[in-house]
Order: structure tokens, then C-alpha cells, then sequence
């Protein structure tokens, strides 16, 4: 697994959509840009400081010529990335840090801060279209509707909106009920009809639009710990359901390809040991340029990849998948995605799908797309981890004790305003890489 060192803690991550660059925002307030070929390997194409204080959020408008961060600063930084150039900044756009920013459309990009403020900002214009207050704590995420013109936020008072960006009214057309938790992650599934939202304490909360936006329809359980990021897959990524199958970044460290409805786990994507995760992103440069050639586009530099040549004579390389994930440490991790489902599949035929062991009661339940059900994130190979445990037990007699206690002794880190997590909600277990932890309740259903 590819990783690039930054020399800081990463918040955020973004893909460039054409070129093969990723761009990172850091705690000290620096953005630095990477290129990487289609081995993994990478060189550093250019490091800013729009400022001293921490960059929280990084977002690419729609043709990757510009990029937006924000961060404690108060302040929203443009970056021509062809220049490598800071061309705006607009001082106190907010009266609080900023925690999120996301490019709307060509003309239009909104912001979230700490108080839960959102506002909407046309780069034409110095001052803000138009600001929300209807959150009160802060904006974990967003999300853009694009058949609808729509913008998802989600908060950690517990709730998530929706506004329409063509009203003119400082209010959402829809605004959820308290869900009892805090909000932290959300993305979109089943073709945009569905959505996947990640939760303090584990649980994937689903919600349907056509059902409205005021409760969700189904709660998955099964994550040990918080779901800080959801991700989306690419529409198209060779061999996936890519409608029904998200990853998700927990606090355990684990970066996992879940499938919603049926509800199954496909694996562990990434491992970044005891860090938490903060973000995910996909991405895949279609075109850079080698390490001797003169750059003439946003900071490109491929490294040694194979290239080829379109009608222009531009350099293009052939696409692949990439996931770069983040957690509390110093490094990008980069994973090939198109790999692991790859190395899945191997198992299917034996396994089921993606080289899950899928009982007949998850595929029944699954095809029925049921709402106000719960579902079950399955164990991956619970019985041939039982039967190796066996065979090793003279070996490693007190393996799980020391795990416990190296487990035990690893402090967890809390984001802002985040309430502790119900001890009743989590159900201790050894710590495992390919397992979701479940409630035992729920299998009284099936």
C-alpha cells in the first residue's frame, strides 16, 4: 500500500478530476500537492500557506482549475492550481472556524462552519448569496443533489437539511427529526435515491427521498466505533455493484467496503492501525507527464508511469482507481480499489459475492430493499477464524490478553462538541480487522 508523507496531521483530501494529482490540507495550515503514477509512486508537485492556522476542509470545482480550503482562519482561500498561485481571500467569511467546503455548480460553492452557519458564496462575488442558521452545532459534511439542484448538510446537533439553492428564502425545504446522534458523514446510493449517513456511534443511518427527509427508513448496526467518512464508489469501476456499495472510515482505523441492501461486508480496504479515519476520497488522473518533460498543466509530474498519446499529443495514462484515506498520522495512504475488489472476487464462488460467506436469509431479506428494517453487517470468515484459532492455541495462548491491553492503552481522540459515546451501544470485542461487531438483538428478527 503506496503512502505519502506529509510532515503533519491531514483533515482533508481531494482528487484532482483529470490530472494525476491529490491535494491534502494539513494542521499547520499547509495544502501540499502530490502527483502519483498508476504504481503508487509519488512526488510533490507544490506546497502553500494561505495560513498559520489549521486547514479543516479542501474542495476542486468542477473542472479542477481551482481549489477552494478553508479552516480555523475563518477565511476562504482560492488557489489557481495551474499557477500554484493563492488568487482570493475573503477574510472572515465566517465569524467561526470552518469546518467544510464543497463546489457546487461552476458558480457556486457553499461553506460550514462551527455554529452550524452554512453559506453560499458566488467566487464572482466578494460577499456571501446567502447564509443558513437553522443548525446549531457544527457542519460535518455535505452532500450535492445535482438533478435537484439540492444541497444535503449534516450536522452534529443530530439533524440533516436540505436546501434548495434556487430559493431565495435563508431557510432548507426540509429539515430531519433529532436523530439522537450526532450526524457526521453522508453519501448517496442506489443511483441518488438513497443515503447512507455515519453516526457517532456506529450505526449507518438510511435515508429515502421519495420517503422524505424527516426520519430514516433503516438503521444498519455494526460498526465498533463512529463512522467519520462514507464514500461513495465510482458509477464506473469494473466488477462492483457501484449503486449499493459504499466505504466507510471509522474511529477503529478501518477503511471498509460495505454493501447497503443487501447488507454484507465485502472487506477491509485500508488499515491505519489505532488512528482514526477523518477522510476518504476516490480518485483517478487521467493524464500527467513524466518526470523530464516541462509541466504545463496544474502541477502534474507523473513518475514513470506508462503513457499514451491522444489525438493533441497530450500525455494520457491508462485510468485506475485510487483511495486516499486519512486518519490522525502523517501520511496519505493510497490504495488501489480496483486491487481489492479484484482479490475478492477470487473467492466468489465458494463465498458468494466478493468473497462474502452471504447465509440465505441476507440474500432473501436483501432482494426486498424493505425500509424500517435493520440489517446486518456480516462477519468476514467468523468460522475459519474460530476453527485457525484452534490450531494456533498452544502458539499464541495469551495473543488476545495482549491485544486487550494494547487496545485498552490507546487514547481516543474526540472531534469537537462530540458527546460520548453510550457505553450500552457497543458491544466489546477483540479487535479484528474483517469483522463488524453487531447487536445481538437484532438476530432475534431474522
Amino acid at each position: 500500500m503506496p503512502e505519502i508523507p506529509v510532515g503533519a496531521q491531514i483533515f482533508d483530501v481531494v482528487f484532482h478530476p483529470t490530472f494525476c494529482t491529490v491535494y491534502t490540507g494539513l494542521l499547520t495550515g499547509h495544502v501540499k500537492a502530490f502527483a502519483y503514477d498508476e504504481q503508487g509512486n509519488h512526488k510533490s508537485a507544490f506546497a502553500l500557506r494561505p495560513s498559520k492556522s489549521s486547514c479543516r476542509g479542501l474542495s476542486l470545482n468542477q473542472d479542477g482549475s481551482h481549489l477552494y480550503a478553508v479552516g480555523k482562519a475563518k477565511s476562504l482561500f482560492t488557489i489557481d492550481t495551474k499557477t500554484e498561485d493563492i488568487v482570493d481571500v475573503r477574510s472572515g467569511a465566517h465569524d467561526v472556524s470552518i469546518n467544510r467546503v464543497k463546489s457546487l455548480v461552476p458558480q457556486l460553492l457553499s461553506t460550514g462552519d462551527d455554529d452550524g452557519t452554512v453559506k453560499l458564496w458566488d467566487p464572482r462575488q466578494k460577499d456571501s448569496v446567502r447564509e443558513y442558521t437553522h443548525h446549531f452545532d457544527y457542519i460535518t459534511d455535505f452532500l450535492w443533489i445535482e438533478d435537484k439542484k439540492q444541497l444535503v448538510t449534516t450536522s452534529g446537533d443530530g439533524t440533516l437539511s436540505v436546501i434548495d439553492v434556487r430559493s431565495k428564502k435563508p431557510e432548507p425545504i426540509a429539515h430531519s427529526e433529532d436523530q439522537e446522534d450526532e450526524l457526521l458523514s453522508i453519501a448517496s446510493i442506489k443511483g441518488g435515491s438513497k443515503f447512507v449517513v455515519g453516526t457517532q456511534i456506529g450505526i449507518l443511518s438510511i435515508f429515502n427521498r421519495n420517503s422524505g427527509w424527516g426520519d430514516c427508513v433503516d438503521r444498519i448496526p455494526g460498526h465498533p466505533m463512529s463512522v467519520d467518512a462514507v464514500c461513495s464508489l465510482p458509477p464506473d469501476l469494473p466488477n462492483v455493484d457501484t449503486t449499493s456499495t459504499i466505504l466507510t472510515g471509522s474511529s477503529d482505523g478501518y477503511v471498509r467496503a460495505v454493501q447497503i441492501l443487501p447488507t454484507k461486508l465485502l472487506g477491509v480496504v485500508a488499515d491505519h492501525g489505532e488512528w482514526p479515519i477523518e477522510r476518504i476520497s476516490i480518485g483517478s488522473g487521467q493524464q500527467g507527464l513524466t518526470i523530464d518533460q516541462p509541466e504545463s498543466g496544474p502541477s502534474t509530474a507523473n513518475v514513470g508511469s506508462k503513457k499514451e498519446e491522444d489525438e493533441d499529443n497530450e500525455p494520457r495514462f491508462q485510468r485506475k482507481w485510487w483511495v486516499g484515506s486519512v486518519g490522525h498520522e502523517d501520511v496519505l495512504r493510497m490504495t488501489d480499489l480496483e486491487g481489492f475488489f479484484r482479490d475478492n472476487e477470487g473467492d466468489e464462488n465458494e463465498k458468494g459475492a466478493l468473497g462474502v460467506q452471504v447465509s440465505d436469509e441476507d440474500s432473501d431479506s436483501g432482494g426486498s430493499d424493505g425500509d424500517d428494517a435493520e440489517h446486518e453487517v456480516d462477519d468476514k470468515d467468523a468460522e475459519e477464524e474460530a476453527e485457525g484459532e484452534g490450531d494456533r492455541e498452544d502458539e499464541d495462548e495469551n495473543s488476545d490478553d495482549e491485544n486487550s491491553d494494547e487496545e485498552s492503552d490507546v487514547p481516543q481522540q474526540k472531534k469537537r462538541k462530540r458527546k460520548p459515546e453510550p457505553e450500552s451501544k457497543i458491544v466489546p470485542k477483540k479487535r479484528n480487522k474483517n469483522t463488524v461487531v453487531a447487536e445481538p438483538s437484532f438476530f432475534d428478527d431474522l
